[in-house]
């Protein structure tokens, strides 16, 4: 497996699942903490080699113009140059090739309505057509109502909650409060 050093966990599926949560926990840390929203973390893995291979990372206000972890490890990921797509996968041929496979690791369930007037995490994932999503907390109704989990389902996504890590996440979530 090819990401930083962490804390160990056995590598069952279980165990290899929360450390990617982990590290998008890492993610959401970085994150400046704001009254008005949360501190979320993401972390994108492609799942086309025999062993998972991190693609992308993001967190919340990350990049300019109060963005969101998902949207943020997509656009880095996106903005990749087609011919360094190779060290993800050889025979890949895009970026949404490798995103078809792709899991995604996220803190807080991706969110279904943005009242900054950008789109909701949960269609930038649809719009990406990844794999796999594995939350780490639902959204509290703190600002918004969220159904990014239900709309990813919808959409024929795989979601997984991650069992363990809510309290984490959810005080991650919420520095700043």
């Amino acid at each position: 497996m090819r990401f930083p050093p962490y804390t160990v966990y056995p590598m069952t599926p279980e165990g290899q699942h929360l450390q990617f949560l982990r590290l998008a926990l890492d993610e959401a840390k970085k994150c400046t903490p704001t009254p008005t929203a949360f501190c979320v973390g993401c972390v994108l893995v492609s799942c086309l080699e025999a062993e998972p291979i991190v693609i992308s990372t993001g967190y919340s206000r990350e990049l300019p113009g109060n963005t969101h972890a998902e949207a943020n490890a997509l656009s880095k990921f996106c903005s990749l140059p087609q011919d360094q797509l190779s060290k993800f996968n050889a025979s890949a041929q895009s970026h949404a090739d490798i995103l078809a496979s792709a899991d995604v690791y996220t803190t807080m369930e991706p969110c279904s309505i943005r009242t900054s007037g950008l789109p909701p995490c949960a269609e930038t994932l649809i719009d990406a057509r990844v794999k796999r999503c594995f939350i780490g907390v639902g959204e509290p109704d703190d600002f918004v109502h969220c159904e990014g989990a239900q709309k990813l389902v919808n959409a024929g996504i795989d979601v997984i909650w991650l069992k363990g890590l809510e309290e984490e996440s959810l005080n991650v979530a919420r520095r700043g409060h």
